[in-house]
């Protein structure tokens, strides 16, 4: 699920570390979902310094890498280093403009208020999947990296069948987080990015995957060879790594690169 969000606080340009441009510039972003919780924020801040104006778009990094090499037009890339990577192979991202932005691990969660189990352990952990009544989580066929990666920890943990057929997916995209099925009563229990699911109210971290059912995934953007805003792109881009973006990253659960 995509959801398309336009930031427009418009200010008056300055002069910064991170460069403006002569004219305001409308940015296209598309991002992996997992920065949902950074990007609204970051974004209006970027847009008073510079006049600029933001577009975000956010869906799995799989979904829109694959929107990125079908052509689709973007000024910033905003997805795993892995597909930055491919497009740059591709002749989609310009060589070489790929900038490392955070990376995150996979945690477990409840709703709001309610018992936090104990998952200090696979064993511990497989035990409150196989009680938990509903189970959420990222649908691995949308491609995205926690999703995929907890379906491969299910067959680790010789669950899969058991979890499957109680399982609630989430599709992406804001508006399609494990977090809001949570909330809403839809599932019991659910993994996700711990940015995705701090980007929820109504729900509690129970904390990570443990020991080594744990997975990082790193976030990078780049510039789209198509990009219609390059200059200002790269301004974003380097805004996005100022030490004050970097602190917003950290509070919302990202570790910077």
């Amino acid at each position: 699920m995509q959801i398309l969000m336009t930031l427009a606080v418009v200010g008056v340009l300055g002069t910064c570390t991170y460069g403006t441009q002569a004219a305001a510039a409308d940015i296209k972003v598309l991002s992996t979902t997992a920065l949902t919780s950074v990007l609204p924020e970051l974004a209006p801040q970027f847009e008073r310094t510079t006049g600029h104006k933001v577009n975000l778009t956010f869906a799995t990094a799989a979904t829109l890498a694959k929107r990125i090499a079908d052509g689709e037009s973007a000024d910033v890339a905003a997805l795993t280093p892995g597909a930055i990577a491919d497009l740059t192979t591709k002749g989609k991202i310009v060589g070489g403009s790929s900038v490392a932005l955070a990376s995150s691990g996979i945690g477990v969660a409840v709703r709001a208020g309610a018992p936090k189990p104990v998952i200090s352990s696979p064993e511990a952990l497989k035990q409150v999947l196989l009680a938990a009544k509903s189970v959420a989580y990222s649908d691995p066929a949308s491609g995205g990296a926690s999703g995929v990666h907890f379906a491969n920890v299910l067959e680790r943990l010789g669950i899969a069948a058991q979890v499957t057929a109680k399982a609630k997916l989430s599709q992406g995209g804001t508006g399609g987080l494990v977090g809001d099925l949570i909330v809403k009563g839809d599932a019991e229990i659910g993994v996700q990015q711990i940015p995705e699911l701090m980007a929820v109210s109504g729900i509690d971290i129970v904390g990570p995957l443990p020991g080594d059912l744990q997975n990082v995934t790193r976030f990078s953007a780049g510039i789209p060879v198509n990009a219609k805003e390059s200059e200002a792109g790269k301004a974003l881009i380097a805004f996005l790594r100022t030490p004050a973006s970097l602190a917003v990253f950290k509070a919302k659960g990202l570790d910077p690169d």
